[in-house]
């Protein structure tokens, strides 16, 4: 046999990736392990796109500490004058692959991304996301927990969202939720991916077809706030990498169809102290406790601002459309799915509140840095004993949504001016590629100027 690369059994590589280990640990497993031919580092930029780089084992065990690349050609992060940044390497994140989905001898790590001098890059909201949670662990003894719900559709033919505007999306199942059949192209896509998130260690709860057809959502455990972040990213990368195999591609585009149901990421989240979840109250209302409620609220009262960051392509605001179960309300609800934030029915170990207004096309670290942040820092939402409420609601359109973050104070103290202004200018390019109005039919520029298709050639063009 010429090649020899590790292959490990699915239930082997889900033991395997349930154990976290010390960097030391982990050190010494790649130096013995003979049979890894590279080691994927992965990091993402400021709009949430996934970069992935490949190293050869012995010279990332080498040169572990003097990692660079090319920032000025990541959209988000460098100008040209400052283009060499460094990555370090998260080893907690260590994950082995299923070579059947990877490729054989083929493991997994997150990176942060540094300045030249090794400090934290402030357009890199991994990093950000960790240093926050690490401070507020040390600070307060919180650890912060999420959990998300990310739905997705299955569109025939690989690479379809970069060939939309002369193809068009052609649905693989015209079922909704719970229809597919067991061995049908939607179901076999669901079994291998959720199949291969379990091997990643997911900690899988259930699988299924979602409402619209072609739709689908696959659900994981919680976890502390960076590993469910890591999550989201390898999700979605799993689900991309299984529908390309089977000549079909996942899209995690909001609304890619008018008529049906969008896509969301409904957004669970809570927070623990010393095992205790902080969000519970048997006897708060809706078995919420005070800081819970309190968290609510902040968040509701800076919903328009932070819209965008939840809800960052123009095609996501076709998705907050009333007339198909639209979280697009700026209200708290156990039971009205309009509302911006519902509150599930739990206990002390699963009480949260579910922040259902976030797109699947968004990016995790950002979006969980200001949700956190937000609940725990914002002004909370008063109400007037002597008015009736009026119902408020999110942004319709994109063109909105920035008007309202490039204006917030708020946002300019959470994520500072220079990450303020790129998150405008890059959201402004793209909302001048699309008509302001969105109207009743998905417009090809708002699929193939998205940020996460690949297609920079048309980017370079426009």
């Amino acid at each position: 046999m010429l090649k020899n690369f590790l292959e490990i059994p699915y239930d082997e590589l889900e033991e395997m990736n349930l154990k976290t280990l010390s960097e030391a640990e982990y050190r010494e497993y790649l130096k013995k392990e003979k049979r890894i031919k590279a080691v994927t580092l992965c990091f993402s930029d400021l709009e949430g796109r996934f970069h992935m780089l490949d190293y050869d084992k012995k010279f990332l065990l080498g040169s572990a500490d003097n990692l660079t690349f090319d920032g000025s050609s990541i959209r988000g992060f460098s100008q040209q004058s400052e283009s060499d940044l460094r990555l370090d390497i998260d080893w907690t994140s260590f994950r082995s692959l299923p070579s059947d989905i990877f490729g054989s001898g083929k493991v997994i790590m997150f990176a942060n991304v540094l300045n030249r001098d090794k400090s934290p890059y402030e357009s890199d909201f991994r990093a950000q996301l960790q240093m926050y949670a690490n401070s507020l662990k040390k600070k307060e003894g919180y650890t912060l927990n999420a959990a998300t719900e990310i739905e997705g559709f299955l569109v025939d033919g690989v690479n379809a969202e970069a060939e939309y505007e002369t193809k068009g999306f052609s649905l693989i199942s015209s079922g909704g939720y719970y229809h597919s059949l067991p061995m049908d192209r939607l179901r076999q896509f669901i079994d291998r991916a959720a199949e291969a998130q379990r091997a990643m260690g997911f900690r899988n709860e259930k699988d299924h077809p979602e409402v619209a057809p072609s739709q689908f959502e696959m659900n994981f455990s919680y976890a502390d706030v960076i590993r469910a972040a890591d999550n989201i990213q390898l999700y979605k990368l799993v689900a991309r990498q299984v529908a390309n195999s089977l000549g079909m591609t996942a899209t995690f585009l909001p609304k890619p169809v008018t008529g049906i149901n969008g896509s969301g990421m409904h957004t669970n989240m809570s927070i623990a102290k010393a095992g205790k979840n902080l969000f519970h109250d048997a006897k708060g209302k809706d078995g919420l406790s005070k800081m819970g409620w309190d968290f609510t609220m902040r968040v509701l009262n800076h919903a328009p601002e932070i819209c965008l960051p939840l809800n960052s392509s123009v095609n996501a605001y076709r998705r907050l459309d009333p007339h198909f179960e639209a979280p697009n309300q700026i209200k708290v609800s156990a039971i009205d799915r309009g509302s911006m934030i519902r509150i599930p029915v739990g206990n002390e170990r699963s009480a949260r509140i579910e922040v259902r207004s976030v797109a699947p096309d968004s990016n995790p670290y950002l979006v969980l840095y200001t949700l956190f942040r937000t609940g725990l820092e914002g002004k909370p939402l008063k109400k007037d004993t002597d008015k009736r409420d009026r119902l408020r609601f999110l942004p319709d359109n994109i063109n909105d949504a920035i008007k309202l973050f490039k204006s917030s104070d708020f946002i300019t103290k959470l994520l500072g001016q220079v990450n303020q202004d790129k998150v405008v200018s890059y959201k402004q390019a793209a909302a001048d590629r699309s008509p302001k109005a969105l109207g009743t039919m998905v417009k090809a520029s708002e699929v193939i100027y998205h940020h996460e298709v690949t297609n920079q050639v048309l980017w370079n063009r426009f």
